[in-house]
């Protein structure tokens, strides 16, 4: 048997944090809720009660590579920052996931669903956070 993951994944943005969360199987990821970015304490507090509620063990971070050859640019270099920060502040391990175009299919998802993305863009970083950690938890097993 699997032992229970209990996971955030984070689409880590300017305005915004997409959060998802996974099932205690550690099979599905859930779109949970978006933060709206203020300072880095209210951020921290808002991240800690969801880990709290969750009981997380890892936080999975979605890393913008570049579409090209899959390096790493500077909004990539100012995520890295900002997620070990994020890490360290909340004593838990980070794992980085390679995000590029999931904002894309989470649009796309969103379109599918009958919605119009550009009404909601807190939605499109709940979903985004969501593929971020499925493609994680997919690869764990």
């Amino acid at each position: 048997m699997k032992p229970r993951v209990a996971a955030l994944g984070l689409d880590l943005g300017r305005r915004r944090i997409g959060v998802a969360g996974c099932d205690g199987l550690g099979l599905l990821a859930t779109e949970l809720t978006t933060i709206k970015r203020s300072s880095f304490a209210q951020d921290i507090e808002a991240l800690r009660q969801l880990v709290n509620e969750r009981q997380a063990t890892v936080l999975v971070v979605g890393m913008p590579y570049r579409l090209d050859e899959g390096t790493m640019g500077k909004q990539a270099q100012r995520l890295e920052k900002l997620a070990h920060r994020i890490s360290s502040a909340l004593g838990l391990p980070i794992e980085f996931v390679d995000e590029r175009l999931s904002s894309v299919e989470a649009e796309e998802l969103i379109r599918a669903s009958g919605k119009h993305p550009s009404q909601d863009k807190g939605a499109i970083d709940r979903k985004a956070a969501a593929i971020i950690l499925q493609r994680w938890l997919d690869g764990q097993s």
